[in-house]
């Protein structure tokens, strides 16, 4: 008993913690872009209010403004020395800091450029001061120091806000509980104290505090930040509630069944992080290219020092600007930001409309797709039997009326026909002398009537004629077809089928405009799939499938050249999902780990498949705008930098180098930044 207690304490004491970690990692992942944010904002203000002065020393900046010698004093450049020295360690230190991190892992990049320019003006600037014949450019290495502090601020408080989404889901979970005790009291209790059994009091407008059931009360959810879905959600005993849902109109009990780490929310968390963290082809390719862009610049630069002393003969201080200019508007930061901004984004888009990404790789692919297969049962359909047709067969009562007396039957059975005949009525008659006809349906008395709900079987076994092309037609759609005898005597039928989702049609008709093939496999008869497929407007579909037939079907329509995405309920569809080149596992609510399937769509609706290739289209789209611009604009700003325009009168400043390099990494963070939701 002592070693039962022991685990118990053990168990309740590890998922006290377990939300608490991923919390604390979302926070400490938040707070580490924060300190940063901070640190450059701090660094900027400093550094440029001692670059007022730095400017009134500088003697370029007074012959400029005309001061002559009037504000000359002696020791003067020694301040202006001690005072850009200051900006140039304190201020550069971030970029020098970064120099010596890009050298030690072998791989040059933003860092080193910025490092070098400045230091380079920094040692020459500092040698004049000291004898050597030249241009002071203490005032260029404190405003391109200033210029740059201010877009990493910038850029830094940008890539903060889309990093910010684990933070915010972290944050959907309250700090405590109403946690119910055996005697029916409630005591206030942190989430870690709590454990699957354990039953919770949800207050109107309260959160949910774990993942449970409702066993009390009644009330609609608001799901919109874990699930997507915009409506509340009504909610009665043996409803499942998430953990990090608010609460509306009324109090709730839930029984907890899961906690930590197993929690919907947490799984979800860690399917953000995994996917932000993963690398993609893109960003491979924005790699080498940041690799390319280094070398570029600093081969740039060597070569306008070299063309402006040997061959145009200028002196050392104007070729030296010439050369830090192009390696400061050369540097890649811009190309280092283009693809993981707009990965970061898109997936806390994704995961706050649940649409949950596990593989990069292939929800980039997803953006290619040239053919759609989805099961029917659950996905396109409900996976429910619910009434589509009635037909009187005689004219002393209505359609509805045959409903309400059947319905009064099959309430009193389990079987999946009778619960749809049941939920298509509009209400019952109490029944007396019920029982069931074995294979054949149920009777029972009604209103004083002999009431009997039986197959076609049970009509044939009594020699009873129900000869009409409307019942022909409904059979051959692969309805099922269900008789109503009233004191023996044939009243009717009612037509039942695995009920189409209202959004099935609109999420084929969507794909159909995006130019995507959409199929279908189901193990029902062909009669059945061919209904399904008409009245959805399918371009193909596979009947009679068996479940480890469905790999082979995904396989079939690849072998035609096409690229492929299943999807599926990610159980008995595991195999075809892992074999499509994207697989798509839909309604999966909260169990999202789903192992076999790179994408994973919380709710059951096939339009979130449109939604998230919609985003992969979407993504792709911005990914492409940011290396564009990130590597277009230096086929212009290089030229310039370097003086190509010089004879036209055209020359750019390292300040104004910096500030062109700060107004495109801005300009690629804000494109990242307005990527939108999926539409459904």
């Amino acid at each position: 008993m002592q070693n039962s207690d022991h685990d118990m304490k053990q168990a309740a004491q590890e998922g006290r913690h377990e939300m608490q970690h991923d919390d604390k990692k979302a926070r400490d992942h938040g707070s580490h872009h924060a300190h940063m944010v901070a640190d450059f904002k701090k660094r900027f203000w400093i550094s440029l209010a001692l670059t007022i002065p730095v400017l009134m020393l500088s003697p370029m900046i007074q012959q400029f403004l005309g001061l002559g010698e009037t504000i000359r004093f002696t020791g003067d450049l020694a301040i202006l020395f001690l005072l850009s020295s200051f900006i140039f360690f304190y201020g550069g230190h971030p970029f020098l800091k970064g120099l010596v991190d890009e050298l030690k892992q072998a791989a040059p990049g933003m860092m080193t450029l910025i490092a070098v320019a400045i230091t380079v003006a920094y040692v020459y600037s500092s040698a004049v001061v000291f004898g050597l014949q030249g241009k002071i450019f203490f005032w260029e290495l404190v405003t391109l120091v200033d210029i740059m502090l201010l877009g990493h601020w910038i850029e830094m408080k940008s890539v903060m806000g889309a990093s910010r989404a684990l933070e915010e889901l972290a944050r959907l979970m309250p700090a405590e509980a109403h946690l119910v005790n055996p005697d029916g009291s409630t005591e206030d209790v942190p989430l870690g104290r709590l454990k699957s059994g354990d039953r919770v009091l949800i207050k109107p407008g309260e959160k949910m505090p774990a993942d449970g059931a409702v066993v009390k009360g009644a009330s609609s959810v608001n799901e919109a930040m874990l699930t997507g879905e915009s409506k509340p959600v009504s909610k009665k005993p043996g409803d499942k509630v998430i953990g990090g849902a608010i609460n509306g109109e009324g109090s709730l009990t839930a029984e907890i069944q899961k906690t930590g780490k197993d929690s919907f929310l947490s799984q979800v968390i860690e399917l953000v992080r995994e996917a932000q963290e993963s690398k993609s082809k893109t960003q491979d390719l924005a790699n080498r290219a940041a690799l390319w862009l280094t070398i570029v610049a600093l081969g740039g630069g060597a070569i306008t020092l070299f063309i402006w002393l040997a061959v145009m003969h200028k002196d050392f201080a104007f070729a030296l600007e010439r050369t830090v200019t192009v390696m400061v508007i050369t540097c890649p930061h811009a190309l280092g930001l283009a693809v993981p901004l707009v990965v970061a984004v898109s997936t806390a888009l994704s995961a706050k409309n649940g649409l949950l990404i596990r593989n990069r790789a292939a929800f980039e692919r997803a953006r290619n797709i040239e053919a759609i297969i989805f099961d029917k049962t659950g996905t396109l359909t409900e996976g429910r039997f619910g009434v589509t047709d009635t037909i009187l067969l005689s004219d002393k009562l209505n359609g509805q009326e045959l409903m309400n007396y059947a319905a009064s039957v099959e309430a009193h059975s389990e079987h999946p026909l009778a619960r749809g005949i049941v939920a298509s009525s509009s209400g019952t008659f109490e029944v007396s002398g019920f029982k069931a006809i074995p294979g054949k349906g149920a009777e029972g008395k009604v209103n004083g009537k002999d009431v009997k709900v039986v197959s076609p079987g049970y009509l044939r076994e009594k020699h009873l004629p129900a000869e009409d092309t409307r019942i022909e037609k409904l059979s051959a759609q692969g309805k099922t077809v269900v008789f109503v005898l009233i004191d023996g005597n044939l009243a009717g039928a009612i037509a039942l089928a695995d009920i189409i989702r209202p959004d099935s049609k609109k999420a084929i008709a969507k794909l159909k405009q995006m130019g995507i093939q959409t199929m279908m496999l189901t193990g029902d008869n062909r009669a059945t799939a061919r209904w399904v497929a008409g009245e959805l407007g399918l371009d193909d579909y596979f009947a009679e499938v068996l479940p480890h037939e469905k790999s082979q079907k995904v396989k079939e329509v690849q072998s035609r050249g096409l690229m492929v995405a299943m999807t599926g309920d990610g159980v008995n569809d595991a195999p075809a999902l892992a074999q499509a080149d994207v697989g798509i596992a839909i309604g999966a609510g909260t169990d999202v780990a789903v192992e076999t399937a790179d994408i994973v769509l919380v709710k059951s609706s096939p339009l979130d498949a449109v939604a998230i290739i919609g985003l992969a289209q979407a993504t792709y789209r911005k990914m492409v705008q940011n290396l564009a611009w990130a590597t277009g604009y230096n086929t212009v700003a290089i030229p310039l930098a370097a003086g190509a325009l010089y004879h036209a009168g055209i020359l750019l400043s390292p300040a104004m180098g910096a500030v062109l390099m700060s107004l495109s990494t801005v300009i690629v963070a804000i494109n990242a930044r307005i990527l939108k939701a999926p539409q459904r």
